[in-house]
């Protein structure tokens, strides 16, 4: 745990231990590993158990690496292609009709893969390592060049490996290579209304 790093309340460790760091050592990693946390991201609850989830990954030593790296934009594919593996998180956004309903919208597909995501990157740390989802993606492109189906929104596109040295970062990030403080409880959670 770092100094800008302590809880408010008692929780478990895991938890403020977890950050996103961009310093990957490009080592290898075990397509047995990354099952790991992909089989930990499969438990995470999802609304009427859907699990709208989907990931699509690389490994970096896999011909298709450069691809994956060629979805992210500049900034992030300086420093992400050093990771370990790229996973693409996707959600469903059609909740299928089960012969009584016909399919409609999901309203809350991005929010279950975000639980999927928040345990995939949970996992990675109790492994060793870490995880750092992008938003600095080419989205339409990831459609085109990995398959993945018109309904499914591409959400993020995650970095995970073993942590390096910032020296190994472009100039301009290492400063920023430590983990970040969180805001306070009482600045998130509100008891009986929402503050005016």
């Amino acid at each position: 745990m770092t100094a800008n790093r302590k809880p408010d309340h008692a929780i478990e460790p895991l938890f403020v231990n977890r950050w996103s760091p961009r310093a990957f050592d490009a080592s290898p990693l075990a397509e047995g590993e990354l099952l790991r946390m992909l089989e930990a991201a499969r438990w995470a609850p999802s609304a009427y158990n859907l699990q709208p989830w989907r990931f699509v990954y690389a490994l970096r030593d896999e011909p298709v690496w450069s691809t994956f790296v060629e979805l992210l934009d500049d900034f992030n594919a300086s420093w992400a292609r050093q990771a370990s593996a790229l996973v693409v998180v996707v959600s469903d956004t059609v909740m299928p009709g089960d012969g009584e309903r016909p399919d409609q919208p999901s309203r809350c597909h991005a929010f279950d893969a975000g639980a999927a995501w928040a345990q995939l990157a949970l996992q990675a740390t109790a492994q060793g390592y870490h995880a750092h989802a992008m938003a600095g993606v080419h989205f339409d492109e990831v459609h085109a060049r990995l398959g993945v189906p018109d309904r499914y929104r591409v959400e993020i596109v995650v970095a995970i490996g073993k942590q390096a040295l910032a020296d190994d970062l472009p100039e301009a990030l290492q400063q920023r290579e430590v983990p970040s403080p969180r805001k306070p409880v009482s600045e998130i959670a509100f008891a009986g209304r929402f503050p005016s």
